[in-house]
């Protein structure tokens, strides 16, 4: 008997030790098993959803013949939602495995920001910046450096949470030519060397910063889209200061 086929065979005939031992087989298959047939929290049933690692598998929900392809979301989460309806420290433990399900589960179960889920989810730089957004409301030396590994979520971080521009934060977006341009025209909001050097990496963020951050020719820029599909919007934008440079 698999797990599903003993969860099926409980909600059927009724619950049983034998039919649980087997549904704890299978994360998913403990936490539905505790949610829908014992109606009610066990260690059995919690040391299961807690401990399978994520694994791509199929499955029926309950009362539906179409198989689902899904991934092990880490049911600790859940069932600490669902079931326990209270935080536990293993429950948490297994949450944050999935810097996703740490930031959840500091949300709507701690309902606060501890150490080990601000921890879990800065293993993952999107999920840093809505911890700092979402539940620490504030910024966190930790989260900022996690989010600097991404140079989105670096602006991100520096736009929505610090608020104001950060040598850090500035220079992980200029890792990436489009965040170093909008670092400069929405966080700084002026033109600088670096972040100018960084879109120029890119003809259209050349364009664009000269459009939008130096609302203006320079000729850096220039160089940048010199020969590209931009040229033309360039000379068109900026043409007398191009002549001039020529002259």
């Amino acid at each position: 008997m698999t797990p599903k086929e003993a969860y099926e065979y409980a909600l059927n005939n009724g619950l049983s030790e034998e039919t649980r031992k087997i549904a704890c087989k299978d994360s998913y298959w403990a936490y539905i098993y505790a949610l829908e047939i014992d109606q009610c929290p066990r260690d059995d049933t919690r040391e299961a959803a807690c401990e399978f690692p994520q694994t791509t598998y199929f499955y029926s929900p309950p009362n539906n013949n179409t198989e689902i392809e899904c991934y092990d979301l880490g049911w600790a989460y859940r069932y600490a939602m669902d079931i326990d309806k209270c935080p536990r420290e293993d429950t948490r433990k297994s949450a944050c495995n999935y810097p996703q399900h740490a930031l959840e589960y500091a949300e709507n179960i701690d309902k606060c920001p501890r150490d080990d889920t601000r921890k879990a989810a800065c293993k993952d730089p999107e999920w840093a910046y809505c911890y700092a957004l979402e539940i620490d409301k504030k910024s966190h030396t930790n989260t900022r450096e996690a989010a600097c590994k991404d140079p989105r979520q670096a602006l991100a971080y520096a736009r929505d949470i610090d608020k104001c521009p950060r040598d850090d934060t500035r220079k992980a977006a200029c890792k990436d030519p489009k965040y170093a341009c909008e670092y400069a025209g929405n966080v700084d909001q002026c033109p600088r060397d670096d972040t100018r050097n960084a879109a120029c990496k890119d003809p259209e963020y050349a364009y664009e910063y000269a459009k939008y951050v130096d609302k203006g020719f320079h000729e850096d820029t220039w160089l940048a889209v010199k020969g590209t599909e931009y040229e033309k919007e360039y000379k068109k934008a900026f043409n007398n200061s191009i002549k001039e440079l020529i002259i």
